[in-house]
């Protein structure tokens, strides 16, 4: 049996504002290739299949094309749970139909064990494998506040509570179905302790960052398949228990990241190989940073080599020793005359000087006139001597126009 690993797609997602949608639409149909390619028979995803609870229609869009091409395919089993970023009242409405379908939804956590047990069987009605379903387990979901406890007891709490989550399934499995000759697969959407993310993710629980580790999933379960966690990697030094990553960067500092999937093979009860097939990368995110002199060289070389897929979008972080009027049409000027072919999305000013100026005592406002507040805020900006004169110019004439509308 051959199963595919994956979660993150963050369907809906804007990056600094700008839709993903072709980026997405892309990495799906290469989802749906690789999935004919390998004859995969289940597929997994662990989570966060929208960014944000209440997606725009194109996201849901993309999702039910993706499920409809799918039963093109030779895949005769798929799980979807549910992460942070889901809705589980979206994820579970259409659930009865899907599951007519062989498409099992586990937006939420379940009263009883058996809510996110899902079975997989063969045309004979032989059992495949055996997945406990485990989307992201809410705080409500893992325990009841207790009047006076202590930050520390509440972690405590939500650790506990996991653990006893993945233990309840796991009886429950162990005493509903011969697990001697299939594999038993457990879901998750969580932070596990040894997980390295290439960026800031979402602390799901307040005050915990890590919520299990590796060595406390069941011994059981054959396989973990993990969401949340944006990187591809193993747990804890244990090969079974692994997040997919997500299927495209979602943020500039994933871009060094490679987008994965896990190709998991079986046979019976055996997992023979764990393979990671790389996602093409469909647009390009570039971090451009230095002085102004290295970031405007760096983005000529950038734009100039040739490439294929959508159109680069790349963040510029400039260090300056002074204020540059119109920065953003300097550095997009340098990019039309390169060729243009990028997109630049994020510039960020930064001022060394500024880091030492602050660090000094700040002088008492009231005892300052307006302009004398102005100057220092212009040295510490780093503007020349030589710019002062026109400076104040600009500000008093400023000044003059308020003092007017006020009257």
């Amino acid at each position: 049996m051959k199963i595919i690993h994956t979660s993150d797609w963050h369907l809906g997602q804007k990056l600094l504002y700008n839709d993903r949608e072709e980026e997405h639409r892309l990495a799906l149909d290469w989802l749906l290739q690789a999935i004919e390619q390998e004859q995969a028979d289940g597929l997994i995803v662990a989570g966060d299949i929208f960014d944000i609870g209440n997606p725009p229609n194109y996201a849901r869009s993309l999702y039910y094309q993706f499920l409809r091409k799918l039963l093109n395919t030779n895949c005769r089993h798929v799980v979807i749970t549910g992460g942070n970023h889901d809705s589980p009242a979206m994820l579970n409405a259409p659930r009865e139909l899907l599951q007519a379908l062989n498409v099992h939804v586990v937006g939420a956590a379940g009263e009883y064990a058996a809510e996110e047990i899902v079975v997989w069987k063969d045309e004979a009605g032989r059992v495949e494998a055996i997945i406990a379903a485990v989307p992201f387990l809410r705080d409500r979901d893992l325990r009841y506040s207790v009047a006076g406890e202590t930050g520390y007891d509440r972690v405590e709490q939500i650790r506990a509570g996991i653990k006893k989550h993945y233990d309840d399934r796991a009886a429950y499995i162990s005493e509903h179905f011969d697990t001697s000759g299939v594999p038993v697969i457990a879901t998750g959407h969580l932070y596990a302790t040894g997980a390295g993310a290439s960026g800031r993710q979402d602390n799901i629980y307040i005050g915990n960052t890590e919520n299990i580790e590796a060595r406390q999933f069941p011994e059981l379960f054959d396989y973990v398949a993990l969401g949340h966690i944006h990187r591809a990697q193993v747990v804890g030094g244990l090969d079974h228990v692994r997040y997919s990553g997500s299927l495209i960067p979602l943020s500039f500092s994933e871009t060094k990241d490679e987008k994965t999937i896990y190709v998991l093979e079986w046979s019976g009860k055996m997992l023979d190989t764990i393979r990671s097939l790389p996602v093409p990368v469909f647009r390009r995110l570039k971090g451009i940073s230095g002085n102004l002199e290295e970031v405007l060289e760096s983005l000529s070389r950038f734009v100039q080599k040739d490439r294929e897929g959508l159109e680069p979008w790349i963040e510029v972080s400039v260090e300056l020793d002074r204020m540059v009027p119109e920065l953003s049409t300097l550095l997009q000027d340098a990019l039309e005359a390169n060729g243009g072919g990028a997109s630049i999305l994020k510039i960020q000013a930064r001022y060394p000087q500024r880091q030492e100026l602050a660090q000094q005592n700040a002088p008492d406002l009231d005892s300052l006139e307006a302009e004398e507040v102005f100057k220092m805020k212009c040295e510490q900006y780093g503007s020349p001597p030589d710019q002062m004169d026109e400076l104040l110019a600009t500000f008093r004439e400023l000044q003059s126009w308020m003092t007017e509308q006020k009257v």
